[in-house]
């Protein structure tokens, strides 16, 4: 086989470099000039001394031989110093990537958010309920939810919204204490991580100063958390995403009197099925925080009507419970 012969010529520099911008001779180390943004040089005469100092110190030439060509295989090829010093510095640049990162770049494709393995996870799926555990939990790796009767605790998967759910890990607690027992589920819980919206039912409590105290505080308004309610994100899509909108149709109802988590059950009276636009989508809660129904937004009544339906409700019941007492028959001839 023919030998091949490259020679790189470059004529002779017109002046030499500086000393800060002399650089070594290996084709593989890339040009850096700290002073490269002052310096006044043009680049004709930049490269020309670049390439001087390459002919003089190791000239650029490419030879093949018989060896070479035959290609005896990649145990017979012996690496120079120049490719073994490039080999290293590629292995010194690898990156490495974060487990973290890459599960949320797949959750981003699909509606599924990327379950992330946990030292400290345990399944309570199955236990028996009220059934007292042996052992402390990390109260910072669940969400706590304070109720007036006990507080609930739900696995807190690492996320920076700070809003997913692990329901397969769930326990319940007399308020401010750490005897961890296991809570009531009255319906199937999800298996996979899923977004939620909290927000809570219940009532504030005004206590009377006593007549005989008068010394005592005034009236005392109080918070009482009776149920919250942990609401779907459709599609699991984050709170800033544009496209964001609340399921309706996916609701978790924790309850403080019964220390129970259950899944509400919805009417949905909106046509269009589930690929309707949910962003027109109202949920109404109604007796106590039982009965849940989604209707458009176009159907909201006014404020004041809801109040004035609900007290004509109530005051007619009292009214007939009240005549009842007085007529020998059992309801009465409302006009």
């Amino acid at each position: 086989m023919r030998a091949a012969l490259l020679l790189i010529h470059t004529p002779a520099p017109p002046s030499p470099l500086p000393p800060q911008l002399s650089m070594a001779a290996k084709p593989s180390a890339p040009i850096v000039s700290p002073c490269f943004h002052q310096s006044l040089l043009t680049f004709s005469s930049l490269t020309s001394g670049l390439l001087s100092n390459r002919r003089s110190k190791s000239p650029f030439i490419v030879r093949a031989d018989e060896g070479d060509a035959d290609g005896g295989g990649p145990d017979e090829y012996d690496m120079d110093d120049e490719e073994i010093e490039e080999v290293d510095n590629k292995k010194d640049y690898d990156v490495e990537y974060d487990p973290l990162a890459a599960a949320a770049a797949v959750a981003s494709v699909s509606d599924d958010i990327a379950m992330v393995q946990s030292k400290s996870f345990v399944s309570t799926q199955g236990w028996d309920s009220e059934m007292v555990v042996d052992y402390r939990i990390n109260e910072e790796e669940f969400h706590k939810i304070s109720l007036y009767d006990c507080d609930f605790f739900i696995r807190k998967p690492p996320d920076p919204d700070n809003d997913v759910y692990d329901f397969r890990e769930m326990y319940v607690t007399p308020p401010d204490t750490d005897v961890y027992a296991i809570p009531k589920v009255l319906a199937p819980m999800p298996q996979k991580y899923i977004r939620c919206a909290k927000s809570d039912y219940g009532c504030y409590n005004v206590t009377e100063p006593p007549i005989d105290a008068p010394r005592d505080p005034l009236y005392k308004s109080e918070r009482q958390v009776w149920k919250v309610f942990l609401t779907k994100h459709y599609r699991n899509r984050r709170l800033a995403d544009p496209e964001f909108v609340l399921d309706f149709e996916e609701i978790y109802v924790i309850d403080s009197k019964t220390k129970s988590i259950t899944r509400a059950k919805v009417v949905v009276t909106v046509p269009g099925g589930g690929n309707r636009d949910r962003k027109s989508d109202l949920l109404v809660i109604r007796d106590n925080g039982n009965s849940f129904k989604i209707i458009h937004a176009s159907e909201r009544d006014d404020p004041t009507t809801v109040i004035e339906r609900e007290e004509w409700a109530k005051s007619r019941q009292d009214m007939e419970k009240h005549l009842r007492k007085l007529r020998d028959f059992s309801t009465s001839n409302w006009f």
